[in-house]
């Protein structure tokens, strides 16, 4: 589905990534992991159009997204759940919802859509006239997804839905994208929060310093040494 080649961006003078290559297939679940700094949500802004890449190439079901504008990537089929949730925080929860129906295809089915995702999260339905900047971190959380579902992705991108979260919260959430991933989704999820994610996801990637450190299956990295020393203390 997703196939990135040398990938290479950054900020202005910044360089961030340095010859990225990844790949998603149709239905997986592939987790991005590593520390501060690894160049985890540049990757995921550089998926969703938000930044050029300095070069390579993305290519999304066979089509190369190089020279599409962002608003295009959403129609493609990519949606972004981003870092810290950036939702309307005096919009209801609804109202954010809709934000997430705006290209044609989705707002042609978003009566559908609506139900689809207060079936997904009925505490959504219970908080729908509720200010979204009133919600707790967690149900935030569940709304920001179910903004980025409401445009029927193909490609679901989360960038760290743990982060900020109490424990039982975190636990929680993962609870939601595995039920997203029961519904057929295929996700690309950034997470600090190794050890849970890698119970979650079919392969993953360790992003150090803006390069592919490691890749493989969840049970590969569950294993590795240098994983397992360097980032869960085991």
């Amino acid at each position: 589905m997703l196939k990135l080649t040398d990938i290479s961006a950054g900020y202005g003078a910044f360089q961030a990534l340095w010859g990225i290559n990844l790949e998603v297939k149709t239905g997986e679940a592939v987790a991005v992991v590593g520390p501060n700094g690894a160049g985890k949500t540049t990757l995921l802004r550089v998926i969703s159009g938000q930044i050029a890449p300095i070069s390579g190439q993305i290519i999304f079901e066979e089509r190369n997204l190089k020279d599409l504008a962002p608003h295009q990537f959403v129609e493609e089929g990519i949606a972004h759940c981003p870092e810290n949730r950036r939702l309307f925080p005096k919009l209801t929860v609804e109202e954010n919802l809709k934000m997430g129906a705006f290209i044609p295809s989705a707002r042609n089915d978003y009566a559908n859509r609506l139900i689809w995702v207060y079936q997904l999260f009925p505490q959504m339905l219970e908080r729908r006239h509720q200010l979204a900047g009133t919600l707790s971190g967690g149900e935030q959380q569940m709304v920001a997804i179910g903004r980025a579902l409401m445009s029927k992705p193909k490609l679901l991108l989360l960038d760290e839905p743990s982060a900020g979260l109490a424990p039982v919260i975190v636990m929680h959430v993962f609870d939601l994208v595995r039920r997203i991933r029961e519904e057929g989704f295929t996700v690309l999820i950034v997470e600090q929060n190794i050890q849970q994610v890698l119970e979650l996801v079919d392969r993953a990637y360790l992003l150090e310093v803006g390069t592919v450190k490691l890749d493989g299956t969840a049970e590969e990295l569950k294993n590795n040494e240098f994983l397992r020393q360097a980032y869960m203390g085991l």
